[in-house]
């Protein structure tokens, strides 16, 4: 349901029986975001209109900081019962986001095994598959038969994560082999389930990075893929939902990075976050520009002899900047999706050479013709500079943009740290000292 549907669908606030009926008949990722964009002080007495059921599927919904505001607002009892019934991924997400004393609080009120599994997810670099898993899932012994496996995942597993596989392990719970809900249900019960399992089992390391988990379930069409730790036991899994939000997580994180915006910013946070997340780098880049401007400086006397050069320049700069985010955004792209690899910076630096050829050409032959018309007729040779710095400029910035985030890579760095904003300052510094330099060299010739 769209969210327009859902504010149509709820009653004010004030009409506190209907919205409880209302509330509780929607799905829990409507409701969660419809308590979310309420008013900070009404989200409590929304959220404790839920039955119990409800509450717990819409808690999982609601983002870190209003999940919070539920746990202060609610009693132990009620908060313990809340945390127990998450999955324990989701569980170690919430912990990740609050304060260490009501972590460690809630933690206490855990069960034994709840408390285990979720200090096993929390013991995981964040990032990596270890920490995204969740520890609830079908696993069977090698010696069962189709009918056994069955009838233990009717009794013992119908809370697990998924059902669609289920994972054979020796008596050390070393991995060996996986079997699909199909083959169980079209299988005779008395055959063993090591006959028809399959032991090409697609797995990743704890340590793996998420994204690259990502992308292995993307490239073989997975739902679940098991997670085993460096003694190849299986510990956990990961499951096509926890995929979705990875993506759009680094997908997010990318596009942040290269825009020059730090921490993971949503369009409708309050202002004060949107000035936290934006103000450093915008700090950031008065410096770079300090650096840009620098270049610029010692050149003066030239542009006052030449003040058509204040016209050309910001069409220099904004153009090679232009083609350097182009380069960028394509090259952190196809790293993100896996699609090429550091080594293949000098194929893709090849692709960009010759683009940028025709680019180039184009770029300086446009940008030599405005500066003819538009310069005096004892000056109009200085088209001919800004044609030959625009060309050089446009090479540079296609092979900043793809060398610089390959680098990165190749030292395990995210290469969307070269942000869009570091890179067109580094370029708008190279082009205006080179095309400044230039047009002081041809005026001493001139003279």
């Amino acid at each position: 349901m769209l969210m327009q549907d859902v504010r149509n669908s709820v009653v004010d606030i004030a009409d506190l029986n209907q919205l409880k009926l209302d509330l509780n008949c929607l799905q829990p990722v409507d409701a969660g975001e419809y308590i979310t964009q309420l008013p900070k002080q009404q989200r409590a007495i929304a959220f404790r209109l839920l039955n119990k059921h409800q509450a717990i599927d819409v808690f999982e919904y609601l983002p870190p900081e209003v999940q919070e505001e539920i746990i202060n607002s609610l009693h132990d009892v009620q908060v313990a019962q809340i945390v127990e019934a998450m999955s324990p991924d989701e569980r170690a997400e919430l912990f990740d986001e609050l304060p260490a004393g009501v972590v460690k609080r809630l933690l206490q009120e855990l069960s034994p095994e709840q408390r285990q599994a979720t200090a096993t997810i929390l013991g995981y670099s964040e990032g990596t598959a270890g920490r995204v898993m969740t520890t609830e899932y079908v696993r069977l012994r090698q010696g069962l038969t189709v009918g056994e496996a069955l009838s233990k995942i009717r009794c013992q597993d119908e809370d697990k994560e998924t059902i669609y596989y289920a994972y054979v392990t020796d008596d050390n719970r070393k991995l060996v082999s996986v079997v699909s809900l199909r083959q169980l249900l079209f299988t005779f019960p008395d055959v063993l389930i090591r006959d028809i399992a399959s032991d090409r089992v697609i797995k990743v390391k704890t340590e793996m990075p998420q994204e690259e988990v990502a992308r292995i379930m993307q490239r073989y069409d997975l739902i679940a893929v098991p997670v085993v730790d460096r003694e190849d036991r299986l510990v956990g899994i990961i499951t096509i939902d926890d995929v979705v939000d990875i993506l759009q997580e680094e997908a997010t994180e990318d596009i942040q990075k290269l825009a020059g915006v730090s921490g993971d910013e949503a369009a409708l946070s309050p202002p004060q976050v949107t000035i936290r997340k934006r103000l450093p780098w915008l700090l950031g880049n008065i410096g770079l520009y300090i650096g840009a401007a620098s270049a610029i400086a010692p050149f003066q006397s030239v542009i006052s002899h030449v003040p058509v050069l204040a016209v050309i320049m910001p069409i220099l700069s904004n153009t090679s900047g232009n083609v350097a985010i182009q380069a960028l955004s394509v090259t952190v792209r196809g790293l993100g999706v896996g699609e090429v690899t550091p080594l293949d910076t000098m194929k893709i630096l090849r692709k960009e050479m010759l683009a940028g050829l025709g680019t180039a050409i184009a770029l300086g032959t446009a940008l030599g013709t405005l500066s003819l018309i538009w310069s005096p007729g004892p000056e109009r040779w200085v088209s001919i500079v800004a044609a030959t710095v625009m060309i050089v400029n446009v090479f540079i910035a296609a092979s900043l943009g793809t060398v610089l985030p390959m680098s990165l890579k190749r030292l395990n760095l995210d290469p969307a740290l070269i942000s869009g904003p570091l890179l067109t300052t580094t370029l708008d510094a190279i082009g205006f000292f080179t095309f400044l330099s230039m047009i002081s060299v041809a005026l001493q010739i001139f003279k």
